[in-house]
């Protein structure tokens, strides 16, 4: 996939938890709630059997804490159809750009930023967000205004609205709507009612 589906939902949900159980399940759970983007990380056991189920089952899944060749390659061999990186990882970009996959780069200040673009990236992960809050997102807007723009780390349904207000083209969505221990329980029930409360947050004006 492009990215498509993470701009045209504003969103994309980002897993860690100790087991997913049922990532077929989780991947429905949330697609009820309205978030149909999933990033499940490298920090999870078995991701790989779990991207390949969910892959399998039309889910739109990416893998997430991509920092190595060798992961980039096991994920897309996997279903993954696209990768997401905490830092600048050029052996990530260069296999994402071999296998045609998107990337979506972790970068925090404009010169990550500036080298994120050139890699290739499709948008770049801003993280840690909370660190300088919805406010940096207007300031980067100026010098990178063709740029897409993700936030990550501390965005929740309280401030998600904000940083998309500020220029971001979508947020990510973590323990807010996806708790580890929800997760390792299989309450899909609990994490689409989770999802559904965070696209009525960003939706507001």
């Amino acid at each position: 996939m492009s990215i498509s589906t993470v701009l045209e939902d504003r969103a994309l949900v980002v897993v860690r938890a100790p087991a997913i159980p049922d990532p077929v399940a989780l991947a429905e759970a949330l697609a009820a709630g309205g978030l149909r983007a999933v990033e499940l990380t490298f920090t999870t056991p078995d991701v790989l059997s779990c991207l390949e189920k969910a892959a399998a089952s039309g889910a739109v899944v990416g893998a997430g804490t991509v920092v190595t060749a060798d992961q980039a390659a096991a994920a897309i061999d996997s279903g993954a159809t696209f990768l997401v990186t905490p830092g600048l990882r050029p052996d990530v970009a260069r296999v994402a750009t071999e296998r045609n996959v998107p990337v979506v780069m972790g970068a925090l200040t404009p010169s990550e930023i500036m080298v994120a673009v050139d890699l290739g990236a499709a948008a770049v992960k801003v993280f840690p967000a909370k660190l300088f809050g919805p406010s940096y997102f207007g300031d980067l807007r100026g010098p990178f205004p063709d740029t897409a723009l993700i936030p990550s780390g501390g965005v929740n349904a309280d401030n998600a609205a904000d940083f998309l207000a500020r220029g971001a083209v979508a947020v990510t969505a973590g323990t807010d709507v996806v708790p580890p221990d929800a997760v390792a329980a299989g309450r899909w029930d609990d994490i689409t009612s989770r999802a559904a409360h965070f696209v009525r947050a960003i939706a507001r004006p």
